[in-house]
């Protein structure tokens, strides 16, 4: 784990680019089993693919609670760079598949911060980071991913977003339950307490309930992709949070091929869309 600092200004951001963190885990099959449960898909065994972007599971840092903060992410300072009094959020990111991580065996993944960018938005002072991570097994690249990661002062959230959507090619309804998202913290091993801390997404950060995860968001859109049309396989997926998603309030998603081998997908309710995710793909043989 890298070294805390606690105590840097705005104008020292730029020291954060090029830091890293160098992680093991083994892609358990006991966690696989639970991830599949929450997804209610079928469970791989030892030796045989993990499915796509349940990698999110593994490589966490099991940090302990004193060394989280009070929205009950890793303090900032750690490894990500310290901005007190904003609210930090999973915006989006790109992943490239290049092989798949295979379940029981050991893996490692190398972070490191390639962007740190403030910006004024519409609410206010926004910043931007950047994390790339490469996931190997036995020496060999299987993942490339950047994320996207932003801190906005407080705010009301925007819920509600007029952007028109096509016409899908296939549409699937989801059923978020508090259930479901404490689980998929459990699994993710995610402290953050929009997910499953009802008095806290509501009195603190101002949304109406508790928030659905942006990573499992992106998660179920590639999945239904997938379950729609198996005999493509993803080589590209980039992602990004529009608006939240709120449990107990159903979402769809759908998807449409704007072009050959590459699809655009939404998910979306009555108040429009909330996240979008671009997918490049291959005929399988």
């Amino acid at each position: 784990m890298a070294q805390a600092i606690f105590h840097t200004s705005p104008q020292d951001f730029s020291q954060w680019i090029g830091k890293q963190e160098l992680r093991h885990d083994v892609i358990s099959a006991q966690l696989t089993k639970r991830i599949a449960i929450i997804f209610g898909e079928g469970c791989p065994h030892e030796g045989q693919p993990l499915p796509h972007l349940w990698h999110w599971a593994f490589f966490q840092e099991p940090l302990i609670e004193t060394y989280l903060g009070k929205d009950g992410h890793p303090a900032r300072g750690i490894f990500l760079p310290p901005a007190e009094g904003r609210n930090r959020m999973w915006a989006g990111g790109r992943v490239c598949f290049l092989q798949p991580l295979i379940v029981g065996k050991l893996a490692k993944c190398i972070s490191t911060i390639k962007a740190v960018k403030e910006k004024q938005g519409k609410t206010g002072s926004l910043l931007f980071v950047t994390v790339e991570h490469q996931y190997f097994q036995d020496g060999e690249l299987c993942l490339s991913e950047k994320q996207d990661i932003v801190y906005r002062e407080p705010s009301p959230p925007k819920l509600e977003n007029d952007s028109p959507l096509p016409a899908f090619t296939w549409n699937e309804t989801i059923h978020p339950t508090p259930v479901m998202l404490f689980r998929y913290s459990a699994v993710t091993f995610n402290g953050h307490r929009i997910h499953y801390d009802h008095p806290y997404a509501t009195e603190q950060e101002g949304y109406p309930g508790l928030v659905v995860h942006g990573p499992m968001i992106a998660t179920l859109i590639l999945h239904s992709f997938i379950k729609q049309y198996p005999q493509r396989t993803p080589k590209n997926f980039s992602y990004r949070g529009l608006r939240p998603l709120i449990a107990d309030t159903p979402f769809h998603i759908g998807g449409h091929h704007p072009s050959e081998q590459h699809c655009t997908a939404w998910a979306f309710n009555d108040k429009g869309p909330a996240h979008q995710a671009e997918i490049e793909y291959k005929e399988s043989i």
